[in-house]
């Protein structure tokens, strides 16, 4: 059985941190049916194919498939008081609606969360925008790279000598996955107690929350940390390092004294654990510099497999760092069945990811493809609200349902 099985959801959202988060309900078995429009395509539908740029096709679109996966697709041209009100009757049979317009845009549209409350009382509604739905940056519009700005995230990674790293994707999945956790209590507490619950989510507030500790340290000491690249605050050696081969790395953490003795015995210097300069924890740290040239050394001989199956070997944590085709072809990854081959009408065979959890009692699956524009209208508007085939093309036709 599905975890989320009978649990309906609209979604309004688009980008990522909307539908993504949708995505990860609806591998739980919730029915999510994507809300769509022609006059306005998701910016995910815009983007070429990263590999072979094949031309623009709404429906060929790759970036679309990762976030969209299981669910339903239909066409709904909201600038029409018609849309609107099918809309609602769309909420009345659901459980969760999920957007992620600038704030206000809902409300004008006349599917506020108070509107929808009275359509459905019990209704959940998640809200995904920049900066949340008030304050004085709530009109702010915002994509991943200006969240981890904002945030912080942004200034703390990256190398010391180098720019604040410009981060995209990985900010807004972040982001999903709290919304999707958001969701999750919400039903749950519905479910307890009968009562819906409107969630204001702030994407950047969601990347701040990953950044605890360094917010901590300011509020307590004043202190404003900056990019330290790959080392860590108290370990040492604690760093990406080169391996055999073009542009290829390993990163190697150490925690202990012991850990640090295997590392010198695995590297054939043994010697160096009596090194004053790196006897103990404090010391090694205090020459990091020294101590990455000598491990570097090292590494440069040995690809970064070999060097990851010597150090775990001795109980030194150490494995390579991939790029998108080592990911792929990783044994770990692919006993875990972290990919999978899905079948897509117009695209063909596609790669995609797999759930990023296994449930053993309710397992989390991968049901069908992203959808097509518009590919569920009957189903929805047919299946669910009882209009005719002869209304349907009607309100086609009409442009409400384009």
């Amino acid at each position: 059985m599905d975890a989320l099985a009978g649990v309906r959801i609209i979604d309004f959202s688009w980008a990522m941190a909307g539908p993504y988060a949708t995505e990860l309900l609806s591998f739980m078995g919730a029915e999510v049916i994507r809300v769509e429009s022609m006059t306005q395509l998701d910016v995910t539908r815009t983007q070429p194919h990263p590999i072979t740029k094949l031309p623009f096709d709404p429906d060929q679109a790759y970036y679309f498939m990762d976030a969209n996966l299981n669910k339903l697709g239909i066409r709904l041209n909201l600038s029409q008081p018609r849309a609107v009100a099918l809309a609602k009757k769309l909420v009345e049979v659901s459980d969760v609606v999920v957007e992620s317009f600038r704030p206000g845009v809902m409300t004008r549209l006349g599917l506020s969360y108070e509107v929808l409350r009275e359509v459905k009382p019990d209704i959940v509604m998640l809200s995904t925008s920049a900066a949340g739905a008030s304050g004085p940056e709530s009109q702010y519009a915002g994509y991943a790279p200006l969240f981890s700005a904002v945030a912080g995230l942004g200034e703390l990674t990256g190398y010391p000598d180098g720019a604040p790293t410009e981060m995209r994707m990985t900010v807004d999945t972040l982001n999903a996955f709290a919304n999707a956790l958001a969701i999750l209590a919400a039903l749950n507490y519905r479910r307890r107690t009968g009562q819906g619950q409107y969630i204001d989510a702030s994407s950047e507030e969601g990347v701040a929350c990953v950044i605890g500790d360094s917010l901590m340290d300011f509020a307590m000491n004043g202190r404003v940390q900056s990019r330290v690249g790959n080392r860590d605050e108290a370990m040492a050696p604690h760093n990406c390092y080169p391996c055999l081969g073009e542009d290829r790395w390993v990163s190697i953490a150490v925690a202990t004294d012991e850990e640090w003795r295997a590392l010198c015995q695995a590297m054939g210097r043994p010697e160096l654990a009596e090194d004053e300069r790196f006897c103990d924890a404090y010391v090694r740290w205090q020459n990091q510099e020294e101590l990455d040239r000598l491990i570097e050394e090292w590494t440069r001989n040995y690809t970064p497999y070999e060097v990851m199956h010597r150090l775990q070997a001795v109980g030194v944590a150490a494995v390579p760092s991939f790029d998108g085709q080592d990911m792929f072809s990783d044994p770990h990854l692919n006993e875990r069945q972290a990919f999978q081959i899905i079948e897509h009408p117009v695209i063909g065979s596609c790669v995609v990811l797999s759930p990023p959890w296994q449930l053993s009692a309710t397992p989390a699956r991968i049901t069908r493809h992203a959808p097509l524009l518009g590919e569920h209208n009957s189903y929805v508007f047919g299946g669910l609200l009882g209009l005719s085939a002869a209304e349907i093309a009607r309100l086609e036709a009409e442009g409400v349902l384009w």
